[in-house]
């Protein structure tokens, strides 16, 4: 993945309000529901997302700027302190062999060998018990446990995966990229939730005499545009002309299922919520509702027609809505 200043361009040193501000930006205009006819929009979409979870996140960004992760949020191994490992390890990292010391030790007597161990418990308890060692040895193997290195290899992968809103209560089938380059589609459930996790048996790292790893997905939701959500439910600041809310007015709103048409009552001040039953994430048992805040919005600029109104509208008819703030 590229570096997640130049996906979202702002420079190293943006502030906070800065990178949130430029992703908001290039989330509405690379929404894939707004570029249904470009097929590399979910792709330029789901990248600006996963730079915005490393930089829209203050540990993560340190993280990223000291080099502690990489673009894709995953840690940057760094090695042992002292070395003496050989390299090679599953992964990129670094195995250690223990061995075993005193007399005899030599370099295929590492620390629970099959050698070694058997020697071991014969030495200590006699051939009956050096038997049970062995055999100790064949069913730690056949249950991935590694006597040469003295560790069980851990053969899963983790990776993240982040899906639009729409995608998340439909469902999908996505592209994933693995940390080898291999590439697998990846099915995601409709009503899926944040942070869950999709288990894809024997798709992890592989190692000689070991069962295949597991690959673990997961799942992240990007924010949305417009929708925040709350639970099952969701929310939607609804901007309105200030002639619409004194007069009232039937303006459409957007809907996971599609724009309906809202009726407006005259002298509607901003900050009224209306609740839109149903509207919400879908979900077993009820759905939730969609919560709609109104917000009016003035024109750009100076209006000096829409100022002189106001003036001979405070003299004729001044009013007070802070009358109870004391």
């Amino acid at each position: 993945m590229r570096d997640p200043y130049e996906v979202l361009g702002v420079q190293r040193d943006a502030s906070a309000a800065a990178i949130k501000s430029a992703y908001r930006k290039l989330a509405k205009k690379h929404h894939p529901d707004s570029n249904k006819n470009d097929p590399k929009a979910a792709a330029r979409f789901a990248e600006i997302n996963s730079a915005n979870e490393i930089l829209g996140d203050e540990t993560k960004r340190k993280q990223y700027d000291r080099g502690e992760i990489d673009a894709e949020g995953k840690p940057r191994f760094q090695g042992f302190p002292g070395g003496g490992g050989r390299a090679g390890g599953a992964g990129g990292f670094e195995q250690y062999s223990f061995r075993s010391g005193g007399p005899g030790a030599g370099a295929g007597a590492g620390f629970g060998g099959a050698a070694g161990f058997e020697d071991i418990l014969n030495s200590m308890f006699g051939g009956a018990a050096g038997a049970r060692g062995a055999g100790a040895g064949a069913r730690g193997r056949a249950q991935g446990f590694d006597f040469d290195t003295g560790f069980a290899p851990d053969l899963d992968q983790s990776v993240s995966m982040t899906v639009t809103l729409e995608e998340a209560v439909r469902g999908t089938e996505k592209r994933v990229r693995l940390p080898s380059g291999k590439e697998l589609n990846v099915k995601i459930p409709a009503g899926v939730n944040a942070g869950q996790q999709i288990r894809l048996k024997g798709q992890g790292e592989s190692a000689p005499g070991h069962r295949a790893g597991d690959l673990l997905i997961t799942v992240n939701i990007a924010p949305h545009p417009h929708f925040k959500v709350d639970g099952n439910d969701l929310k939607l600041e609804l901007p309105l002309t200030l002639y619409e809310a004194v007069l009232g007015a039937k303006v459409r709103v957007p809907t996971l299922t599609g724009a309906i048409e809202l009726s407006i009552p005259k002298n509607t001040s901003s900050g009224r919520i209306f609740r839109l039953k149903g509207k919400g994430l879908p979900k077993a048992g009820a759905a939730g509702d969609l919560f709609v805040t109104t917000r009016i919005i003035l024109p750009d600029g100076h209006d000096a027609e829409l100022e002189k109104l106001m003036q001979k509208w405070r003299d004729n008819h001044p009013y007070n809505p802070r009358s109870d703030l004391g």
